[in-house]
């Protein structure tokens, strides 16, 4: 019987994206086929999308003008009508004490302490369930934007096929400070010591966007630099480093392993 895993959609994509995937469950999706193949995606995992932010929550902070966000599908599903969740990136601040933000907390937090749904967390998702368990989430010092190279600890280089690096991209200038109680570090740079965790069994987590085409990267950096949000530099360094020859098929390959319940 496939796993059903419910994707909590914390954001809209920006227009194009939307407009290809509708949503962040078609991403996704997108993400998990391209992962299980040549087993269709149908035979190991049930996705289901759950729009979770108001329609009246829209942050100014990204200066983007993003499109209607869709219905929610039941707002958020029963855990005990799941067995995984997976919260997404979103524009919004992990550390914000929005009422949709504290609800998200919350909810992730319960499914966490419950012990029988699994937990994924990308990008603001990845903060939010360490938000869930007690650790600190805030501003960096600055941006990490498009493919970008993370060294994997010991326990990442396991659960990530024994290679030494990650190449992801990366949307964020929000970080996590510390670790959860019983996690496992699975990769930092320079910018960003926690960029990933695993507590084996119930949590895995990343910075970056696994889920990020070369075209999905490339509508933010413009849109984000045609608003002035990114000065030429970051833009042009963005730029220059984007395309699909990051990790993204690997990590989701590794979602699926965890999902699956093999060894970790």
């Amino acid at each position: 019987m496939p796993l059903r895993l419910a994707i909590l959609e914390t954001d809209t994509p920006v227009p194009a994206t939307h407009a290809l995937y509708s949503g962040y469950l078609g991403v996704f999706t997108h993400l998990f086929t391209r992962a299980a193949s040549p087993i269709p995606l149908s035979a190991v995992l049930t996705l289901t999308g759950h729009h979770i932010v108001p329609d009246n929550d829209n942050d100014p902070a990204f200066l983007i003008a993003l499109p209607t966000a869709p219905a929610p599908s039941a707002a958020y599903p029963p855990l005990d009508e799941v067995d995984a969740i997976l919260v997404t990136g979103s524009k919004h601040n992990a550390f914000d004490d929005h009422p949709w933000i504290e609800e998200l907390v919350g909810y992730v937090r319960k499914a966490v302490e419950g012990g029988r749904v699994k937990v994924l967390g990308v990008c603001f998702g990845h903060q939010i369930v360490a938000r869930a368990m007690g650790v600190r989430v805030g501003r960096a010092e600055g941006w990490e934007v498009s493919v970008t190279e993370a060294r994997l600890t010991g326990r990442g280089r396991e659960v990530f096929g024994g290679r030494e690096t990650l190449q992801i991209q990366q949307m964020h200038r929000d970080q996590v400070f510390g670790l959860p109680p019983n996690a496992e570090l699975l990769a930092s740079t320079d910018a960003c010591a926690n960029h990933g965790f695993l507590i084996p069994e119930r949590v895995i987590t990343v910075q970056g966007h696994p889920e990020f085409t070369a075209a999905i990267m490339r509508e933010i950096l413009d849109l984000r630099h045609d608003t002035g949000l990114f000065p030429e530099e970051l833009y042009r360094a963005g730029l220059a480093r984007n395309g699909d020859h990051h990790d993204g098929v690997l990590i989701a390959q590794a979602f699926l392993k965890f999902l699956l319940a093999q060894e970790q």
